[in-house]
């Protein structure tokens, strides 16, 4: 039987000390604290595990010690996405050969591509390994888009199974379901926190949640909820992380997920540099909504 991509999958930071060297210790720490809580899935190299900046080594390193640590209690997805198709193939088969469950590729970067390049890109990935493959679209960050035509074109080939939506876009999102609803092992996850309960509703299977990095229990109740039938204590559970998401404003989102995770207690050191800037207005915001959930119980 295979993987079932669905739940609550946190894309799980990348600890450091203050030399930007990795820390073995507390990444071994966050999976059992994620496992612990609930969580469905760990995802080693997303926006939060800050893959746009490690090394090739340090990639391998990481999901050595995640799979190792794991131990089989979760499916481990690893991000194993380039800008180029040859080198996405080299880490996508590096990951297959460590044992990861599952592959995350985001979206072809930084130069602009058209629909049938990425289709071809997506498609020479899929038939060059044997893992189940997750399409990451976050055109903020990438520049492109994979259209909702491409993940139909895309959904019916051996290993693609399932796309994160992290455009933000919520009639995007609807759109990837309804190409896809003729398939009930594609699942289509919110990349966006704010959007989980809406994607549930609608017929996704879950989310790779940024958030769950620093409350990994709420934001897992926020889908058990659902499925209990629970919706309006999943409503309020869906509302709680709304002040903190607010805080994002104040810089970039994974920045000030990994600051509020070292404010929680756990050495997991600062963004490597230049990305690891809070204004001290936004500090003190974060602070104090940390405190107001704490308060409540959150964690």
């Amino acid at each position: 039987m295979g993987v079932k991509i669905e739940g609550i999958i946190t894309p799980i930071l990348t600890p450091m000390f203050d030399d930007e060297s990795i820390n073995e210790k507390e990444l071994r720490n966050q999976v059992d604290r994620l496992i612990d809580a609930g969580v469905s899935g760990i995802f080693c190299f997303g926006t939060n595990g800050e893959s746009y900046i490690l090394s090739d080594a340090e990639k391998e390193f990481v999901l050595k010690v995640v799979i190792e640590q794991t131990a089989h209690r979760v499916p481990v997805y690893a991000g194993t996405g380039c800008p180029g198709t040859k080198d996405t193939i080299r880490m996508s088969q590096m990951a297959e050969k460590l044992g990861a469950d599952v592959l995350s590729i985001i979206c072809p970067y930084f130069a602009a591509a058209n629909q049938h390049e990425i289709y071809n890109h997506y498609k020479t990935v899929n038939d060059n390994v044997d893992l189940p493959i997750v399409i990451y679209n976050i055109p903020p960050r990438t520049g492109n888009k994979v259209l909702p035509e491409t993940i139909k074109k895309l959904s019916v080939l051996k290993n693609i199974k399932g796309v994160k939506d992290s455009s933000g876009d919520f009639q995007n999102m609807l759109k990837y379901l309804d190409a896809t609803e003729d398939l009930p092992d594609f699942s289509v996850l919110a990349g966006n926190d704010a959007l989980i309960l809406p994607n549930l509703f609608f017929g996704g299977k879950g989310a790779i949640a940024g958030c769950s990095n620093i409350y990994p229990k709420q934001i897992v109740s926020i889908y058990n909820l659902f499925r209990e039938g629970k919706i309006e204590e999943a409503k309020k559970a869906q509302k709680s992380i709304n002040p903190l998401r607010a805080t994002f404003r104040y810089g970039n989102p994974n920045t000030i997920i990994k600051t509020a995770v070292r404010l929680l207690g756990y050495p997991v050191g600062p963004c490597r540099a230049p990305f690891n800037e809070i204004s001290p207005e936004g500090l003190e915001e974060l602070k104090k909504v940390l405190e107001e959930n704490r308060k409540v119980g959150m964690e």
